[in-house]
């Protein structure tokens, strides 16, 4: 017996959590639709339900939809949140992605402790997410599409209608005289995702009446694959990492299978919130980074952020400029010392250092008298001692009297007398980056 239409968008809404909901409204027929059902409900209202429209700008009506998002709720008698959000229009991915990625962006910063973010995404989006991604070459966590559940922000994102197609939604609207709103730039053919919907899903609904449901399956199966493989990737990726956590070791890397190499790698990138690794990055350091010869300080960079390969370790983080040749700043210490890379210098438990001092960049040849050493030695053979990686020695403010003794080196390496200092006044520098 088929489902009708109220009973299936009930069973959708049948595992609403225990939770203040905050569903993103667009003021389209799917999110209002979302909106209309969970507002039906006693419970939800009890629980806390709100509605929230990002202003992306991108459109001469987007004032007229703020204002027509703010009418619908009025009905509903639901409070409306309105974010205006800058999108980039030159983002190398087109101004759909740089459109989500602002919009998910307010979403994670502004959502409240524990509340859940419900999107209208459904059966027909799921499909279509599915053939882009496969057109993309993704493996199966790409191929599990969108899934109902995932952290966001101080709180969690639910997609409670992966199930229902659009034309149940459309039904629900229609049946309830719902106003919403056409984005015209959804008829643009120009974007992938509505070539999909208007050019190349109605061809395969006419061979395969089915096709939305069997891709809709097809992401679930993906998705259980997917997660099975996690909990595999997050043992592997404890096995090889460092205590520095932005640091594997290569040797127990390459001691993994290469499959699972792969997926340690994009785990840990990921874990470390940097910019996903391109499709070439796993082929490069395969090649280049991880049979390095030791001292070879072998590189892949992407979108501004960099792995590099020094010793036994792996190393990731943001792309950092060296330290100005030329720089220097006369500092007492009284106040923080602003660095040019955007970090500081901080002295802490002194009110000022025990002499005038010049913070300067490295210029080589260098030589600090050690605490518990006779003689001065080779700033650069003190720093690879204590394993500082070459690029980090170049970020590495030095701190000398002005007779040019070196008393410091960030707050990695002391001088016999800056640390006999420090130590008589319990006192410390710090260096933040």
């Amino acid at each position: 017996m088929p489902v009708s239409i109220d009973d299936a968008i009930a069973q959708a809404l049948a595992q609403t959590p225990d939770a203040p909901l905050c569903v993103g409204y667009s003021g389209g027929l799917d999110s209002s639709v979302l909106l209309h059902a969970l507002a039906a409900s006693a419970r939800v209202r009890e629980r806390g339900l709100r509605a929230w429209h990002v202003h992306h700008g991108l459109h001469a009506q987007a004032d007229d939809w703020a204002r027509h998002c703010a009418e619908f709720c009025a009905g509903l008698g639901l409070e409306l949140s309105v974010s205006r959000v800058s999108v980039a229009r030159d983002d190398g991915d087109g101004p759909e992605a740089a459109a989500r990625r602002a919009r998910h962006a307010a979403f994670a910063a502004g959502l409240g402790e524990g509340e859940v973010l419900a999107l209208a995404h459904h059966r027909d989006d799921q499909a279509e997410t599915l053939l882009l991604r496969l057109l993309r070459g993704s493996g199966p966590d790409g191929l599990a599409a969108m899934r109902p559940w995932r952290d966001c922000g101080r709180g969690q994102l639910w997609r409670p209608l992966l199930n229902v197609s659009r034309q149940t939604l459309q039904a629900y609207a229609l049946d309830r005289r719902l106003a919403w709103i056409d984005d015209p730039s959804n008829e643009e053919h120009r974007y992938d995702r509505n070539f999909l919907r208007h050019r190349v899903m109605p061809l395969l609904r006419e061979r395969w009446p089915h096709a939305d449901s069997a891709f809709a399956q097809s992401a679930r199966l993906s998705d259980q694959a997917a997660r099975l493989l996690d909990g595999e990737d997050a043992l592997a990726l404890a096995q090889v990492r460092s205590l520095d956590p932005q640091a594997l070791s290569r040797s127990a890397l390459l001691a993994l299978p290469r499959e699972r190499r792969a997926r340690v790698l994009r785990r840990w990138i990921d874990a470390l919130d940097l910019p996903p690794l391109p499709a070439q990055a796993i082929e490069r350091i395969e090649a280049d980074l991880l049979p390095a010869r030791a001292d070879a300080e072998a590189q892949f960079v992407w979108n501004g952020a960099v792995v590099r390969a020094w010793r036994d370790l792996l190393h990731a983080q943001r792309l950092r400029p060296a330290l100005p040749p030329d720089w220097s700043r006369a500092w007492d210490g009284r106040a923080p010392l602003p660095l040019p890379d955007g970090g500081q210098l901080c002295l802490h438990g002194a009110d000022a250092l025990p002499v005038a001092c010049l913070a300067h960049a490295r210029r080589g040849g260098e030589r600090i008298a050690l605490p518990g050493r006779e003689h001065r030695h080779s700033l650069k053979n003190a720093l690879q001692e204590l394993g500082v990686p070459p690029w980090e020695r170049l970020r590495l403010p030095l701190l000398s009297a002005n007779d040019g003794e070196l008393w410091a080196a960030g707050d990695l390496l002391y001088s016999a007398r800056m640390d006999a200092w420090l130590r008589e006044r319990g006192a410390r520098l710090e260096w933040t980056q």
